[in-house]
């Protein structure tokens, strides 16, 4: 898993889906207004709307306020209210609320309840209805904590939750009002690891994670209108395959597509739905991802490193524009009929990178310069800590300590984190019980612990090398990364070959081929005597000295894929 190539371009995408979608950025806010109050809301979209309307419900059905659930329903969803089975489902509720209070006004509302609403609704919701609203009758003279009572079940707050996950599931269904793309990937892999574990017998190396990020309780499952027991009008391969897919019964796959009628997709996408996620844990999750990625601002002051001071110069020749590209918009394509690979070894002869004509790199001109596309973090042990563990600290602190109010090109066109702001008071079911996301958790951003700012420094040092290999800036990268962690281009030889193949077209581009021969002998050859594999790639890169006026840097190597490799090793 730990050498496992990446698309981060694909991954950028839905986790940047997901925050757009949940309205977790402020996608018109720039770092220079980030500390400003008075920043306009972001325009919410439709589909934000329904999900943040049916958070609301939810949260009012979790509280017992029945009634103002009732009044976002006839807002917003009146053809709820038509299911009388819904509607006496809600009115039993209310009924229950009333009683809860244990006041005498709020007994005379309870009996009112009955004779308006409860009653009449009773008379035509489904065949058992009226035979419920007797029982739940029984509550006028069996108390709340009477355990042994034949209404203890009634009496349950444990019913509150029921109710809004009902409500939520048939709300979502018929609003379309699904979560992003990626919260209801990550359910379904989450669910198929966990059931994969569980049949195998196995350990899962990430339960820590898995257990506590999807919870096992789901939503109740939204039901037609009429569930019968004759054979369903569905093909046996869709039932199965439903119900194999999200862990269902054979007669709840039918009930599921029955209530899509018949729509395989959209029943998958409602059992999906209804499994639960701690929403905070998520949210951090991905904002951590955004930090790391440089998609959102951390909310810090930049750390700064020598080198990238430089980046606020005019570039020099061979360094104009060299293939750099934001980790959020390019897209690298290798074309295979042209590249060949032996074991140890990869080549590429064409890439392509999709985007502005100036993020753009022509690789044909140095036919099959050798450059390690799988990343070169697979060669690296993913057990050992080369740039975050303690005895780097006192290094990571010097270079937080410089320049701290250094700011570059690429941090201003961050995205804002906001939270979810729009709903701090929502509440969670976690374990039957509602628990509050508080204040700090959803502002994580304005207050963050002492791990987090930690984490955050490190992800921005990062980020600076990353945009400085992106610059092509290879000798300010080897020194700063060597200066942190002596030991990491020890484990990651072939990084450290690929940024002195840049330094070396660099000098060959400028003109200085004295230097770039030095480059080459003191270590280019070195690494390539160690690694026999590097041998091809080097002989090419030599090639270059024979167009001593061409700009070697711009069309020898895509720059953003080794930024990229050096980021996550």
């Amino acid at each position: 898993m730990d050498s496992t190539p990446v698309n981060w371009e694909a991954l950028d995408r839905l986790i940047l889906d997901f925050a757009k979608s949940e309205n977790l950025i402020d996608d018109s806010a720039s770092t220079s207004i980030i500390s400003s109050p008075s920043s306009s809301p972001p325009s919410f979209s439709s589909s934000y709307q329904s999900r943040f309307i049916i958070r609301q419900i939810r949260r009012f059905l979790e509280s017992g306020d029945i009634d103002s659930s009732l009044h976002l329903l006839r807002s917003h969803a009146p053809f709820i209210l038509d299911d009388h089975r819904l509607l006496f489902r809600l009115q039993k509720q209310k009924f229950m609320e009333l009683l809860r209070r244990g006041t005498g006004e709020a007994r005379d509302s309870a009996i009112e309840c009955t004779r308006t609403a409860l009653a009449p609704c009773a008379l035509d919701a489904y065949p058992e209805a009226y035979e419920e609203f007797k029982h739940v009758l029984l509550a006028f003279i069996y108390d709340k904590d009477d355990q042994n009572s034949p209404v203890a079940n009634e009496w349950s707050e444990r019913r509150r939750f029921e109710i809004a996950g009902l409500m939520s599931s048939v709300l979502r269904a018929h609003l379309q009002a699904y979560d992003p793309v990626f919260s209801m990937t990550l359910r379904y892999l989450i669910s198929i690891h966990k059931g994969f574990c569980i049949r195998q017998g196995i350990s899962s190396p990430i339960s820590d994670l898995t257990e506590r990020l999807l919870l096992e309780e789901r939503d109740p499952p939204a039901v037609p209108q009429e569930s019968f027991y004759e054979a369903p009008p569905f093909d046996e391969v869709d039932i199965q395959a439903l119900a194999h897919a999200v862990e269902l019964t054979r007669q709840g796959a039918i009930d599921s597509l029955r209530f899509a009628k018949g729509d395989l997709f959209q029943a998958f996408q409602n059992e999906l739905c209804r499994m639960k996620v701690d929403v905070s844990m998520l949210d951090e999750l991905v904002r951590e991802y955004c930090v790391y990625r440089g998609i959102v601002d951390s909310g810090l002051a930049l750390p700064s490193v020598p080198g990238l001071k430089t980046l606020t110069e005019p570039l020099k020749v061979g360094q104009s524009e060299p293939g750099y590209c934001s980790s959020r918009n390019y897209s690298f394509e290798v074309d295979n009929t042209n590249s060949k690979h032996s074991d140890g070894e990869t080549s590429v002869s064409n890439a392509h990178m999709n985007g502005s004509p100036e993020d753009s790199v022509d690789v044909n001109s140095i036919q099959g310069t050798d450059v390690e596309l799988r990343y070169a973090c697979e060669s690296t042990n993913y057990s050992e800590d080369c740039s975050t563990s303690g005895s780097h600290q006192a290094g990571i602190s010097k270079v937080l300590q410089r320049n701290r109010n250094y700011t570059t090109g690429e941090r201003s066109k961050r995205k804002r984190w906001r939270g979810r702001q729009d709903d701090e008071d929502y509440k969670q079911d976690v374990n039957a019980t509602s628990t509050d996301l508080s204040r700090e958790q959803q502002g994580l951003e304005k207050h963050p612990s002492a791990d987090i700012k930690s984490r955050d420094d490190k992800y921005e040092i990062v980020l600076g090398m990353k945009e400085l290999a992106g610059r092509g800036m290879a000798a300010e990268v080897v020194e700063e990364v060597t200066a942190l962690d002596p030991n990491f281009f020890l484990q990651n030889h072939i990084l450290l070959f690929q940024l002195k193949q840049v330094e070396f077209l660099k000098l060959v581009s400028s003109g200085d081929h004295s230097s770039a021969l030095r480059v080459a002998s003191s270590h280019l050859g070195p690494i390539a005597s160690r690694d026999p594999s590097l041998l091809k790639p080097l002989k090419e890169t030599l090639l270059a000295l024979l167009w001593p006026n061409e700009d070697a840097l711009g069309k020898g190597l895509p720059l953003h894929a080794l930024s990229t490799s050096l980021q996550v090793s």
